[in-house]
Protein backbone atom coordinates (compact mmCIF):
# COMPACT_ATOMS: atom_id res chain seq x y z
CA UNK A 1 0.00 0.00 0.00
CA UNK A 2 1.38 3.26 -1.10
CA UNK A 3 2.46 5.26 1.92
CA UNK A 4 0.78 8.61 3.26
CA UNK A 5 3.37 10.53 2.74
CA UNK A 6 4.20 9.18 -0.81
CA UNK A 7 0.29 9.67 -1.45
CA UNK A 8 0.21 13.62 -0.53
CA UNK A 9 3.73 14.65 -2.19
CA UNK A 10 2.31 12.41 -5.47
CA UNK A 11 -1.55 14.27 -5.13
CA UNK A 12 0.14 17.73 -4.58
CA UNK A 13 2.38 17.12 -7.66
CA UNK A 14 -0.25 16.45 -9.54
CA UNK A 15 -2.42 19.80 -8.47
CA UNK A 16 -2.13 21.90 -11.09
CA UNK A 17 -4.18 25.01 -9.45
CA UNK A 18 -2.89 27.43 -6.65
CA UNK A 19 -2.60 25.51 -3.34
CA UNK A 20 -3.85 22.37 -2.61
CA UNK A 21 -4.09 20.41 0.84
CA UNK A 22 -4.63 16.95 1.51
CA UNK A 23 -5.80 14.98 4.76
CA UNK A 24 -4.39 11.38 5.45
CA UNK A 25 -6.68 9.58 8.78
CA UNK A 26 -5.13 6.13 8.92
CA UNK A 27 -6.66 4.35 11.84
CA UNK A 28 -6.31 0.74 13.53
CA UNK A 29 -9.54 -0.20 16.10
CA UNK A 30 -8.89 -2.99 18.96
CA UNK A 31 -12.51 -4.52 19.91
CA UNK A 32 -13.16 -6.78 22.57
CA UNK A 33 -17.52 -7.47 22.70
CA UNK A 34 -19.55 -9.30 24.81
CA UNK A 35 -22.95 -10.48 25.49
CA UNK A 36 -24.66 -12.81 28.13
CA UNK A 37 -21.22 -12.24 29.93
CA UNK A 38 -19.63 -14.35 27.54
CA UNK A 39 -16.88 -12.67 25.22
CA UNK A 40 -18.73 -12.85 21.44
CA UNK A 41 -15.55 -11.42 19.30
CA UNK A 42 -12.64 -9.69 19.37
CA UNK A 43 -10.32 -8.26 16.75
CA UNK A 44 -8.75 -5.39 14.83
CA UNK A 45 -9.36 -3.72 12.18
CA UNK A 46 -8.23 -0.64 10.23
CA UNK A 47 -9.28 1.82 7.56
CA UNK A 48 -7.76 4.59 5.86
CA UNK A 49 -9.59 7.93 4.65
CA UNK A 50 -8.24 10.74 2.30
CA UNK A 51 -9.31 14.45 1.47
CA UNK A 52 -8.07 16.01 -1.40
CA UNK A 53 -8.83 20.00 -0.45
CA UNK A 54 -8.02 21.99 -4.01
CA UNK A 55 -7.96 25.85 -4.04
CA UNK A 56 -8.46 27.84 -7.17
CA UNK A 57 -8.47 31.36 -7.64
CA UNK A 58 -11.17 32.57 -9.38
CA UNK A 59 -13.40 35.54 -9.67
CA UNK A 60 -10.95 37.65 -7.84
CA UNK A 61 -11.47 35.24 -4.82
CA UNK A 62 -10.67 31.62 -3.64
CA UNK A 63 -13.00 28.39 -4.64
CA UNK A 64 -12.50 25.49 -2.95
CA UNK A 65 -13.41 21.78 -3.94
CA UNK A 66 -12.97 19.00 -1.56
CA UNK A 67 -13.17 14.99 -2.85
CA UNK A 68 -12.94 12.17 0.14
CA UNK A 69 -12.17 8.37 -0.61
CA UNK A 70 -11.84 5.47 1.51
CA UNK A 71 -8.46 4.63 -0.13
CA UNK A 72 -6.59 5.18 -3.03
CA UNK A 73 -4.44 3.59 -5.33
CA UNK A 74 -1.28 4.90 -7.34
CA UNK A 75 -3.72 4.93 -10.32
CA UNK A 76 -5.78 6.92 -8.61
CA UNK A 77 -3.99 9.90 -7.59
CA UNK A 78 -3.83 11.79 -10.54
CA UNK A 79 -7.05 11.74 -11.49
CA UNK A 80 -8.28 12.49 -7.90
CA UNK A 81 -5.92 16.07 -7.78
CA UNK A 82 -7.95 16.40 -10.83
CA UNK A 83 -11.44 15.86 -9.47
CA UNK A 84 -10.80 18.32 -6.92
CA UNK A 85 -9.74 21.22 -9.10
CA UNK A 86 -12.78 20.37 -11.68
CA UNK A 87 -14.90 20.90 -7.90
CA UNK A 88 -13.55 24.08 -6.89
CA UNK A 89 -13.92 25.83 -10.14
CA UNK A 90 -17.58 24.31 -9.96
CA UNK A 91 -18.37 25.64 -6.54
CA UNK A 92 -17.35 29.94 -7.52
CA UNK A 93 -16.14 31.55 -4.77
CA UNK A 94 -15.94 30.72 -1.45
CA UNK A 95 -17.22 32.67 1.32
CA UNK A 96 -14.82 31.72 3.87
CA UNK A 97 -11.61 32.16 1.85
CA UNK A 98 -9.04 33.09 3.90
CA UNK A 99 -4.69 32.79 3.94
CA UNK A 100 -3.69 29.55 3.77
CA UNK A 101 -1.52 28.40 6.21
CA UNK A 102 1.74 27.39 4.72
CA UNK A 103 5.80 26.23 5.47
CA UNK A 104 4.60 24.75 8.53
CA UNK A 105 6.31 21.48 9.96
CA UNK A 106 4.88 19.54 13.47
CA UNK A 107 5.28 15.84 14.43
CA UNK A 108 7.59 13.06 13.02
CA UNK A 109 6.52 12.90 9.67
CA UNK A 110 8.09 10.09 8.24
CA UNK A 111 6.85 7.99 10.51
CA UNK A 112 4.72 5.03 9.90
CA UNK A 113 1.03 4.91 12.06
CA UNK A 114 1.74 2.39 14.28
CA UNK A 115 -1.40 0.21 15.12
CA UNK A 116 -3.00 -0.49 18.24
CA UNK A 117 -3.65 -4.43 19.21
CA UNK A 118 -5.27 -6.64 21.51
CA UNK A 119 -2.69 -6.71 23.65
CA UNK A 120 -3.71 -3.08 24.27
CA UNK A 121 -6.84 -5.13 26.67
CA UNK A 122 -3.96 -7.49 28.68
CA UNK A 123 -4.12 -6.02 32.08
CA UNK A 124 -8.20 -6.20 31.93
CA UNK A 125 -8.93 -9.20 30.40
CA UNK A 126 -8.51 -11.24 33.50
CA UNK A 127 -10.39 -8.77 35.20
CA UNK A 128 -13.41 -8.88 32.96
CA UNK A 129 -13.22 -12.81 32.81
CA UNK A 130 -13.26 -12.89 36.49
CA UNK A 131 -16.88 -10.25 36.49
CA UNK A 132 -18.27 -12.89 33.97
CA UNK A 133 -18.40 -15.32 36.20
CA UNK A 134 -19.35 -13.58 39.24
CA UNK A 135 -21.87 -12.35 37.07
CA UNK A 136 -23.65 -15.77 35.81
CA UNK A 137 -23.76 -16.53 39.84
CA UNK A 138 -25.40 -13.82 40.25
CA UNK A 139 -27.56 -13.73 37.71
CA UNK A 140 -26.36 -10.62 36.13
CA UNK A 141 -26.63 -10.35 32.31
CA UNK A 142 -23.48 -8.54 31.21
CA UNK A 143 -23.21 -6.65 27.51
CA UNK A 144 -21.04 -4.63 26.26
CA UNK A 145 -17.41 -3.54 24.91
CA UNK A 146 -13.88 -2.36 25.40
CA UNK A 147 -12.26 -0.80 22.15
CA UNK A 148 -9.48 1.34 21.91
CA UNK A 149 -8.47 3.78 18.67
CA UNK A 150 -5.15 4.71 17.45
CA UNK A 151 -5.50 6.93 15.08
CA UNK A 152 -2.78 9.35 12.63
CA UNK A 153 -3.46 12.28 10.76
CA UNK A 154 -1.17 13.51 8.21
CA UNK A 155 -2.03 17.26 6.44
CA UNK A 156 0.19 18.07 3.68
CA UNK A 157 0.36 20.62 1.24
CA UNK A 158 1.51 22.32 -1.91
CA UNK A 159 2.17 25.47 0.37
CA UNK A 160 4.58 23.14 2.92
CA UNK A 161 2.17 22.13 5.12
CA UNK A 162 3.77 19.31 7.02
CA UNK A 163 1.50 18.29 9.56
CA UNK A 164 1.07 15.06 11.66
CA UNK A 165 -0.52 14.29 14.73
CA UNK A 166 -0.87 10.75 16.86
CA UNK A 167 -4.52 10.05 18.89
CA UNK A 168 -5.14 7.06 21.00
CA UNK A 169 -8.52 6.60 22.21
CA UNK A 170 -10.13 4.14 24.31
CA UNK A 171 -13.35 3.26 26.37
CA UNK A 172 -15.45 0.15 27.67
CA UNK A 173 -19.48 0.89 27.91
CA UNK A 174 -21.16 -1.78 30.20
CA UNK A 175 -24.56 -2.45 30.89
CA UNK A 176 -25.75 -5.10 33.74
CA UNK A 177 -28.96 -6.31 33.37
CA UNK A 178 -30.77 -8.97 36.19
CA UNK A 179 -34.47 -10.13 37.29
CA UNK A 180 -35.62 -11.54 33.89
CA UNK A 181 -34.02 -7.81 32.26
CA UNK A 182 -36.67 -5.91 33.96
CA UNK A 183 -33.60 -4.13 36.07
CA UNK A 184 -30.44 -2.17 33.70
CA UNK A 185 -27.73 0.36 34.42
CA UNK A 186 -24.64 1.12 32.52
CA UNK A 187 -21.41 2.10 33.38
CA UNK A 188 -18.87 3.99 30.86
CA UNK A 189 -15.42 4.59 31.51
CA UNK A 190 -13.16 7.14 28.97
CA UNK A 191 -9.24 5.94 29.00
CA UNK A 192 -6.37 6.35 26.47
CA UNK A 193 -4.01 2.83 27.42
CA UNK A 194 -6.72 1.38 29.77
CA UNK A 195 -4.07 2.33 32.82
CA UNK A 196 -6.91 3.94 35.08
CA UNK A 197 -9.71 1.27 34.09
CA UNK A 198 -11.07 -0.33 37.51
CA UNK A 199 -13.34 -3.35 36.19
CA UNK A 200 -13.88 -3.65 40.02
CA UNK A 201 -15.16 -0.50 40.01
CA UNK A 202 -17.07 -0.96 37.14
CA UNK A 203 -18.60 -4.17 38.58
CA UNK A 204 -19.67 -2.49 41.86
CA UNK A 205 -20.99 0.60 40.36
CA UNK A 206 -23.52 -1.85 38.43
CA UNK A 207 -24.06 -4.03 41.37
CA UNK A 208 -25.10 -0.90 43.62
CA UNK A 209 -27.52 0.26 40.91
CA UNK A 210 -29.43 -2.69 40.26
CA UNK A 211 -29.79 -3.15 43.89
CA UNK A 212 -31.22 0.10 44.03
CA UNK A 213 -34.11 -1.11 41.30
CA UNK A 214 -35.40 -3.48 43.77
CA UNK A 215 -37.82 -0.98 45.12
CA UNK A 216 -39.80 0.87 42.10
CA UNK A 217 -41.97 4.31 42.73
CA UNK A 218 -44.04 5.28 40.09
CA UNK A 219 -43.99 9.37 40.14
CA UNK A 220 -45.11 11.83 37.75
CA UNK A 221 -43.78 14.05 35.35
CA UNK A 222 -42.41 17.68 36.78
CA UNK A 223 -39.90 19.54 37.83
CA UNK A 224 -37.23 17.78 39.97
CA UNK A 225 -33.52 18.92 41.77
CA UNK A 226 -31.97 16.21 39.40
CA UNK A 227 -28.33 15.00 40.25
CA UNK A 228 -26.81 14.17 36.81
CA UNK A 229 -23.00 12.02 36.88
CA UNK A 230 -20.25 13.58 34.83
CA UNK A 231 -21.31 11.89 31.24
CA UNK A 232 -24.73 12.93 31.30
CA UNK A 233 -23.24 17.04 31.39
CA UNK A 234 -20.50 15.94 29.25
CA UNK A 235 -23.51 15.11 26.47
CA UNK A 236 -25.39 18.32 27.63
CA UNK A 237 -22.78 20.88 27.00
CA UNK A 238 -20.68 19.48 23.89
CA UNK A 239 -24.16 19.75 22.61
CA UNK A 240 -24.18 23.33 23.25
CA UNK A 241 -20.46 23.85 21.93
CA UNK A 242 -22.03 22.42 18.85
CA UNK A 243 -24.60 24.97 18.55
CA UNK A 244 -21.95 27.56 19.39
CA UNK A 245 -21.36 29.29 15.84
CA UNK A 246 -20.53 33.02 16.04
CA UNK A 247 -21.52 33.48 12.19
CA UNK A 248 -25.37 31.80 13.05
CA UNK A 249 -25.55 34.19 16.64
CA UNK A 250 -24.30 37.42 14.64
CA UNK A 251 -27.13 36.73 12.42
CA UNK A 252 -29.90 36.29 14.80
CA UNK A 253 -30.17 32.19 14.52
CA UNK A 254 -29.32 30.93 17.71
CA UNK A 255 -29.63 31.02 21.61
CA UNK A 256 -26.32 32.59 21.29
CA UNK A 257 -28.14 35.83 19.90
CA UNK A 258 -28.34 39.15 21.01
CA UNK A 259 -32.55 39.76 21.25
CA UNK A 260 -34.06 43.39 20.79
CA UNK A 261 -31.18 45.06 18.89
CA UNK A 262 -31.75 46.11 15.01
CA UNK A 263 -28.70 44.89 14.27
CA UNK A 264 -28.07 41.56 15.26
CA UNK A 265 -25.10 40.99 17.69
CA UNK A 266 -24.22 38.22 19.95
CA UNK A 267 -24.14 37.35 23.59
CA UNK A 268 -20.57 37.39 24.03
CA UNK A 269 -19.54 38.75 27.52
CA UNK A 270 -23.00 38.40 29.00
CA UNK A 271 -23.11 35.57 31.98
CA UNK A 272 -24.74 33.26 31.79
CA UNK A 273 -24.22 30.83 34.78
CA UNK A 274 -25.06 31.38 38.63
CA UNK A 275 -21.95 29.60 39.47
CA UNK A 276 -18.58 30.31 38.18
CA UNK A 277 -18.44 27.88 35.58
CA UNK A 278 -15.12 27.40 32.64
CA UNK A 279 -15.81 25.84 29.86
CA UNK A 280 -13.19 25.69 27.48
CA UNK A 281 -10.65 23.06 25.05
CA UNK A 282 -6.90 23.07 25.89
CA UNK A 283 -5.45 20.61 23.76
CA UNK A 284 -2.67 20.05 26.22
CA UNK A 285 -5.05 19.66 29.42
CA UNK A 286 -3.63 16.15 30.84
CA UNK A 287 -5.21 13.05 29.91
CA UNK A 288 -7.13 14.41 27.47
CA UNK A 289 -4.40 15.67 25.03
CA UNK A 290 -5.17 16.74 21.30
CA UNK A 291 -4.18 18.22 18.23
CA UNK A 292 -2.09 21.69 18.49
CA UNK A 293 -3.41 22.39 14.91
CA UNK A 294 -6.72 22.81 13.49
CA UNK A 295 -7.89 20.08 10.79
CA UNK A 296 -11.16 20.14 8.70
CA UNK A 297 -12.32 18.21 5.51
CA UNK A 298 -15.63 20.15 4.79
CA UNK A 299 -16.67 23.56 5.33
CA UNK A 300 -19.53 24.77 7.50
CA UNK A 301 -20.79 27.41 10.55
CA UNK A 302 -18.26 25.31 12.77
CA UNK A 303 -14.83 24.72 10.86
CA UNK A 304 -13.41 25.78 7.13
CA UNK A 305 -10.58 24.38 5.22
CA UNK A 306 -9.07 27.47 4.66
CA UNK A 307 -8.12 26.89 8.22
CA UNK A 308 -6.44 24.08 7.89
CA UNK A 309 -3.00 24.24 9.71
CA UNK A 310 -4.40 26.63 12.07
CA UNK A 311 -2.71 27.00 15.81
CA UNK A 312 -5.48 25.58 18.22
CA UNK A 313 -4.04 26.45 22.36
CA UNK A 314 -6.63 27.20 25.34
CA UNK A 315 -10.21 28.30 24.38
CA UNK A 316 -12.30 29.45 26.75
CA UNK A 317 -16.23 29.68 25.72
CA UNK A 318 -17.15 30.54 29.21
CA UNK A 319 -15.24 31.97 31.80
CA UNK A 320 -16.59 32.44 35.35
CA UNK A 321 -19.80 31.79 34.31
CA UNK A 322 -19.50 34.78 31.38
CA UNK A 323 -19.48 33.79 27.71
CA UNK A 324 -15.88 34.25 26.57
CA UNK A 325 -16.19 32.99 22.72
CA UNK A 326 -18.33 31.36 20.19
CA UNK A 327 -16.74 28.61 17.43
CA UNK A 328 -15.57 31.22 14.94
CA UNK A 329 -13.52 30.37 11.30
CA UNK A 330 -11.25 33.13 10.07
CA UNK A 331 -13.78 34.42 7.85
CA UNK A 332 -16.70 34.74 10.26
CA UNK A 333 -14.15 36.24 12.89
CA UNK A 334 -14.30 39.13 10.19
CA UNK A 335 -18.20 39.30 9.77
CA UNK A 336 -18.74 39.43 13.57
CA UNK A 337 -15.61 41.27 14.83
CA UNK A 338 -14.78 39.08 17.58
CA UNK A 339 -11.57 37.08 17.78
CA UNK A 340 -10.77 33.68 15.76
CA UNK A 341 -11.73 30.89 18.04
CA UNK A 342 -11.57 27.67 16.12
CA UNK A 343 -13.46 24.36 17.44
CA UNK A 344 -10.69 22.41 19.67
CA UNK A 345 -10.65 18.24 19.91
CA UNK A 346 -11.86 18.45 23.41
CA UNK A 347 -13.89 19.85 25.95
CA UNK A 348 -13.73 20.48 29.72
CA UNK A 349 -16.02 22.02 32.30
CA UNK A 350 -15.02 23.17 35.52
CA UNK A 351 -15.88 25.63 38.50
CA UNK A 352 -13.77 27.19 40.87
CA UNK A 353 -13.58 26.03 44.13
CA UNK A 354 -16.05 22.89 43.53
CA UNK A 355 -15.10 19.63 45.22
CA UNK A 356 -16.58 16.43 46.23
CA UNK A 357 -17.81 13.23 44.10
CA UNK A 358 -21.04 12.25 42.83
CA UNK A 359 -22.14 10.29 45.45
CA UNK A 360 -21.31 14.01 48.22
CA UNK A 361 -23.24 15.64 45.68
CA UNK A 362 -26.72 12.86 46.02
CA UNK A 363 -26.33 13.39 49.67
CA UNK A 364 -26.54 16.64 50.35
CA UNK A 365 -30.19 16.40 48.48
CA UNK A 366 -33.15 16.52 50.44
CA UNK A 367 -35.59 15.61 47.91
CA UNK A 368 -34.35 14.74 44.07
CA UNK A 369 -33.27 12.39 41.01
CA UNK A 370 -30.58 10.73 40.07
CA UNK A 371 -29.88 9.78 36.45
CA UNK A 372 -27.39 7.51 35.16
CA UNK A 373 -27.90 8.36 31.33
CA UNK A 374 -29.68 10.51 28.36
CA UNK A 375 -30.54 9.29 25.26
CA UNK A 376 -31.61 10.23 22.05
CA UNK A 377 -31.02 13.93 22.75
CA UNK A 378 -32.85 16.08 19.29
CA UNK A 379 -32.72 19.82 19.08
CA UNK A 380 -36.26 21.45 19.48
CA UNK A 381 -35.81 25.19 19.07
CA UNK A 382 -32.34 26.59 17.80
CA UNK A 383 -33.26 29.97 19.58
CA UNK A 384 -33.64 28.77 23.32
CA UNK A 385 -31.30 25.61 22.51
CA UNK A 386 -34.47 23.91 23.99
CA UNK A 387 -33.54 20.24 23.28
CA UNK A 388 -35.25 16.76 24.44
CA UNK A 389 -34.34 13.44 25.19
CA UNK A 390 -34.86 9.98 27.39
CA UNK A 391 -33.41 8.90 30.74
CA UNK A 392 -32.32 5.18 30.27
CA UNK A 393 -31.05 2.21 32.38
CA UNK A 394 -31.74 3.88 36.10
CA UNK A 395 -33.39 6.67 37.15
CA UNK A 396 -33.38 6.92 41.07
CA UNK A 397 -35.14 8.87 43.83
CA UNK A 398 -33.27 10.02 46.36
CA UNK A 399 -34.98 11.75 49.98
CA UNK A 400 -32.61 12.58 52.84
CA UNK A 401 -29.60 12.23 50.84
CA UNK A 402 -29.80 8.71 50.11
CA UNK A 403 -31.26 6.89 47.06
CA UNK A 404 -34.61 4.95 48.58
CA UNK A 405 -35.75 3.32 45.17
CA UNK A 406 -35.35 3.40 41.69
CA UNK A 407 -38.33 5.26 39.25
CA UNK A 408 -39.54 5.36 36.10
CA UNK A 409 -38.34 6.91 32.94
CA UNK A 410 -38.76 10.51 31.54
CA UNK A 411 -39.08 12.08 28.25
CA UNK A 412 -37.25 15.31 29.60
CA UNK A 413 -37.19 19.45 27.64
CA UNK A 414 -34.82 21.59 28.22
CA UNK A 415 -32.04 23.92 27.51
CA UNK A 416 -28.34 23.55 28.26
CA UNK A 417 -28.00 27.82 28.30
CA UNK A 418 -30.79 27.66 31.06
CA UNK A 419 -29.43 24.82 32.84
CA UNK A 420 -26.36 27.11 33.17
CA UNK A 421 -28.06 29.31 35.33
CA UNK A 422 -29.93 26.58 37.93
CA UNK A 423 -26.67 24.72 38.75
CA UNK A 424 -27.48 24.05 42.84
CA UNK A 425 -24.43 22.47 43.54
CA UNK A 426 -21.05 21.12 41.21
CA UNK A 427 -18.93 18.71 41.87
CA UNK A 428 -14.89 17.75 40.66
CA UNK A 429 -14.07 17.59 37.41
CA UNK A 430 -13.40 14.54 36.29
CA UNK A 431 -12.32 12.63 32.68
CA UNK A 432 -15.78 11.09 31.54
CA UNK A 433 -17.37 8.60 28.95
CA UNK A 434 -20.41 10.40 27.19
CA UNK A 435 -22.83 8.14 26.47
CA UNK A 436 -25.59 9.96 23.96
CA UNK A 437 -22.15 11.30 21.68
CA UNK A 438 -19.67 8.78 22.93
CA UNK A 439 -19.09 7.64 18.90
CA UNK A 440 -18.35 11.30 18.04
CA UNK A 441 -16.98 12.73 21.20
CA UNK A 442 -13.82 10.82 23.26
CA UNK A 443 -11.86 13.14 25.36
CA UNK A 444 -14.27 15.29 27.96
CA UNK A 445 -14.06 16.46 31.44
CA UNK A 446 -17.08 17.42 32.98
CA UNK A 447 -18.30 17.51 37.05
CA UNK A 448 -21.17 15.74 38.32
CA UNK A 449 -23.81 18.48 39.08
CA UNK A 450 -27.09 19.15 40.56
CA UNK A 451 -29.61 21.22 38.69
CA UNK A 452 -32.88 22.83 40.00
CA UNK A 453 -36.07 22.39 39.25
CA UNK A 454 -34.83 20.07 35.72
CA UNK A 455 -37.60 19.04 33.58
CA UNK A 456 -38.92 15.46 33.27
CA UNK A 457 -41.66 16.30 30.85
CA UNK A 458 -43.66 13.39 30.71
CA UNK A 459 -43.06 9.77 31.51
CA UNK A 460 -41.45 7.40 29.46
CA UNK A 461 -42.31 3.42 29.07
CA UNK A 462 -38.36 2.11 28.38
CA UNK A 463 -36.21 1.03 30.49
Amino acid sequence: MISPQELIERITISADYDDCIVIVNEQSQANLRWANSTLTTNGVITERSVTVIAFVALDGGMASGIITRTDLTMEDLDSIAKEAGAAARAAGKADDAAEIASNLSVGQWASAHEPTSSTIFAAIAPELGDMFKRSRESQIELFGYAQHTHRTTWVGSKGGLRLRWDQPSGRIEMTGKSHQRTRSTWEGVATRDFSNVSIDGIDSAIRKRLDWQSKRIDISGGRYDTVMPSGCVADLFTYLLWSGAARDAHEGRSVFSQRGTSVHKTRVGENLSNQKTNLYSDPNYLGLEASPFFVATSSGPISSVFDNGQKLSNTPWLTKGTLTSLVQTRASAVDTGLSFTPMGENLIMDVDAATGSLEDLVADVDDGLLLTTLWYIREVDPITLLVTGLTRDGVYRVKGGEVIGSVNNFRWNESPVSLLSRMKSVGKTEITQPREWGDYVDRTAMPPVVFENFNMSTISMGT
